[in-house]
């Protein structure tokens, strides 16, 4: 069974093995960092070989491709798709100078586009030879505003069989200060794991929780 190490993320032991096809919900306050956690686990995959697909709904395509040049060395950009839901285009697709592959969307509502959107990214880094890699979605809040939970949560608990046959690892990000908690709930239930963040007393601090037995302990993110 194929796992991934993401200890050079977030130095807790419960991220050293992380099976393929979890996904894994990033939990925190506004400017904590999550989607930049978020960005950091593709950005170790793709140092270790990997692919990366992102679902953007706030940053233009070209400006993650950006991001995650800053975060990796000689970055392959052609193991790299991008899902740009923003609502700034109608479901065309093309791709950056560096040839990472970006499919638009008119909105984050579109379920089915954006889903569509995973898939051919999936299929144009398996073209390009990628075999496994890592997901991020940043972020749930916004897809949140566009529609209900409940169609969010059947979205987020499909695409895992999808990680699973495809060899990714999942990881989405959530406003936890956007949402009441009933909202957020509904929305755990539908991952592996979660890695939540707070605010400390000298810091945000950061514990898992689920993929291992008991919750880990805080620590300094």
């Amino acid at each position: 069974m194929t796992t991934h190490d993401l200890t050079g993320v977030l130095d807790v032991d419960a991220l050293g093995s992380v099976r393929t096809g979890s996904t894994i919900l990033v939990s925190g306050p506004p400017m904590s960092n999550k989607d930049g956690l978020a960005m950091d686990v593709l950005a170790d995959g793709l140092e270790r070989g990997q692919g990366a697909v992102v679902v953007t709904t706030g940053d233009h395509a070209s400006d993650v491709v950006v991001d995650l040049r800053s975060r990796v060395d000689d970055l392959d950009e052609t193991r790299v798709g991008v899902v740009d839901c923003r609502g700034e285009g109608d479901r065309s697709t093309d791709r950056t100078e560096g040839g990472a592959f970006v499919q638009h969307l008119a909105s984050p509502s579109d379920m089915t586009g954006i889903g569509i959107g995973i898939t051919k990214c999936m299929e144009t880094l398996h073209n390009n030879g990628v075999d496994s890699g890592r997901f991020a979605l940043v972020s749930l809040s916004t897809m949140l505003n566009y529609t209900d939970q409940k169609t969010v949560f059947k979205f987020c608990h499909v695409l895992s069989s999808r990680f699973d046959s495809q060899e990714y690892l999942g990881v989405f990000t959530i406003d936890a200060g956007a949402h009441d908690d009933q909202t957020l709930q509904v929305i755990k239930q539908a991952f592996d794991g979660m890695i939540e963040i707070r605010e400390g007393e000298s810091g945000y601090e950061a514990r898992v929780l689920g993929i291992t037995g008991q919750p880990t302990d805080w620590r300094p993110l």
